[in-house]
């Protein structure tokens, strides 16, 4: 082969934009398998002298699945695994590989390194957000979303780890580890100041542990306690609550109580329910009414003048001056009265 036709056909190589050696073209580089809340992706860097027409084709495989077609004539320098043909397995073993593909010619496979997702996997931040009562900050923690199942189904044992300081002073930082509730309370902080938190997720499986959370701040109030409200508010529901309660309770008797079923005697409601005589009220309302019979009786009092201690006069001004009568004497005078009539 002339000198000529050599450099014709590196200068034709170059123009089409890969390096053809024997026919093959160049290889993708930096291939890696990567896994972030429990997805799979296949990354690479270009093929050297890579064109626009360049197109990537992508597989993978698991210890007991042979290598799968992921993606096919795919311009970009990735490949999304984790909802394809065969979903990915938590606790699977993966491998990826890719080739670079110009018309019908095809480089060689590029394979990635090993991932088990539930291992290898990186955890992203939690979500935190806090509510202040009083002198305290409670902390509600949330997990991260997973491309595949929950992070409390996978890591069972997961625990956080809080972080908390006065804002502005992050180097006195105080630390809280093994927290496995979603919501903890920070106690013995001074009221009205500003506390700032961050969260990191740890679990056992996974060596490394999650990406911190964003720093959330928040100020304390007084020291006074604001549940008092709350029990101000719980008192009359629990009131209400209660009487519903009884009332469900002993509705029979409260309806025994007030509407008794003991029935008036049948002689008793007869009774009632007969209308009056017409003819007896008609009698008494033409009847005349009885004649009265009296005794007329003539009362005379008797005055007398008594001196006790002085001069007290009694009935001085009487009009009459008839003799003292006894009692033997009126009751003489009445039944000569009654003889007269």
């Amino acid at each position: 082969m002339s000198a000529t036709f050599r450099t014709f056909i590196l200068t034709f190589s170059t123009l089409c934009g890969s390096t053809v050696v024997s026919g093959i073209l160049s290889r993708p580089t930096n291939v890696h398998l990567t896994s972030y809340n429990m997805d799979l992706v296949l990354r690479w860097n270009a093929s050297e002298g890579a064109t626009s027409n360049l197109v990537y084709t992508v597989e993978y495989n698991t210890t007991v699945i042979p290598y799968t077609v992921g993606c096919v004539n795919t311009s970009d320098l990735l490949c999304e695994l984790t909802q394809l043909n065969h979903p990915i397995v938590e606790y699977g073993k993966y491998t990826g590989r890719v080739r670079a593909q110009l018309g019908s010619e095809s480089s060689a496979w590029v394979e990635s390194n090993h991932i088990t997702p539930d291992k290898d996997t990186v955890i992203g931040p939690p979500g935190v957000s806090l509510l202040s009562n009083g002198a305290t900050i409670e902390v509600s923690i949330k997990d991260p979303i997973f491309k595949v199942s929950a992070l409390r189904n996978i890591y069972i044992s997961a625990t956080y780890n809080v972080s908390y300081w006065k804002d502005g002073q992050k180097e006195k930082a105080k630390h809280i580890s093994d927290i496995q509730q979603n919501r903890v309370v920070l106690i013995d902080l001074h009221p009205k100041t500003r506390y700032c938190v961050q969260v990191q997720i740890c679990t056992e499986s996974n060596p490394h542990p999650s990406e911190l959370s964003t720093v959330v701040c928040e100020s304390t109030t007084t020291d006074e306690a604001p549940w008092m409200a709350a029990v101000l508010a719980f008192v009359p529901m629990a009131v209400a609550v209660a009487l519903l309660v009884v009332g469900v309770v002993y509705r029979e008797s409260m309806s025994h109580f007030f509407c008794p079923k003991d029935a008036l005697p049948q002689h008793f409601k007869e009774y009632l329910l007969t209308l009056p005589d017409p003819t007896i009220y008609q009698a008494m309302r033409n009847s005349h009414p009885p004649e009265e019979i009296y005794h007329q009786i003539s009362v005379i009092t008797d005055h007398r003048t008594v001196e006790e201690g002085g001069l007290l006069e009694v009935a001085r001004t009487s009009c009459s001056k008839q003799p003292d009568v006894s009692v033997g004497g009126i009751e003489d005078m009445t039944s000569m009265d009654t003889e007269k009539q």
